[in-house]
């Protein structure tokens, strides 16, 4: 029953989301260049279907390639803020900054330095616009590490990296977890920019641009909800994880 219940209700919100959509759409008798329905959508993904298949897959794998940068070297910045106070204090001020950046603004930027390294450009912006949820929550999670921990390894002969892998670990993967549920979608964000921007672009951004171009509002519309898709996909993916890693860390609600 509680798994019944784990797959159906998304489904029926789901479900009831396009129902809301297709009535909006039809109480306010918009035409399909001026807001599509989900009505208007299978044809265009039927229309579309090897490009959709194409495209999603040229998204997909770059935007889980900057991810998984995005993980490494956020991981590795948020353990040296965890460590070391020096660490934490010169980091913190550089790290918010360039998050305040838009990052919209440095995709002519990137584009000009790796003139027709259009696989690249995009993996980088994915890369930089995810790391920064994935290095500040882990190394809040170590630096907030109990020091009686600490004290009482040490005093049992404990090195760094054992108090690191029995204490430190453990306790950071729930936040750590948590900020990557973040940056997926962020990481989806990144990858489109650039695809959109990008004069010979690639992937689902450039698809939608090509419908834009077009006039073909419901091929927009198809886009966006398999953006939608994708980024679903890859958010159960990582409570899969979750569950695997840190499901000790789940409470049952009251």
């Amino acid at each position: 029953m509680e798994t019944f219940r784990k797959i159906a209700v998304p489904i029926a919100a789901i479900l009831a989301f396009l129902a809301f959509w297709e009535f909006i759409v039809w109480v306010n008798d918009w035409p399909n260049f001026k807001m599509a329905s989900p009505s208007d959508l299978p044809p265009a993904f039927w229309k579309f279907r090897w490009l959709f298949l194409e495209m999603g897959w040229q998204t997909l794998w770059r935007t889980v390639l900057g991810l998984g940068l995005a993980v490494i070297f956020g991981t590795l910045i948020g353990m040296a803020m965890g460590f070391s106070r020096i660490a934490r204090d010169g980091l913190y001020p550089l790290l918010v900054g360039f998050n305040a950046i838009p990052k919209a603004t440095l995709v002519p930027v990137i584009s000009l330095l790796f003139i027709g390294m259009h696989d690249f450009n995009t993996v980088l912006m994915a890369f930089m616009i995810s790391f920064f949820p994935i290095a500040v929550s882990v190394g809040i999670g170590l630096s907030t590490l109990e020091p009686e921990y600490r004290d009482i390894l040490r005093s049992l002969g404990a090195s760094r990296m054992t108090i690191f892998w029995k204490i430190a670990l453990p306790k950071t993967l729930p936040e750590f977890f948590g900020a990557l549920k973040v940056s997926v979608t962020l990481a989806f964000i990144g990858t489109n920019l650039v695809e959109i921007v990008s004069p010979h672009g690639r992937g689902l951004g450039a698809l939608f641009k090509s419908g834009e171009t077009n006039g073909d509002y419901p091929l927009m519309f198809a886009v966006l909800i398999a953006l939608a898709a994708l980024g679903i996909l890859l958010y159960y993916a990582v409570l899969v994880l979750e569950r695997i890693f840190a499901g000790w860390a789940e409470r049952a609600p009251t």
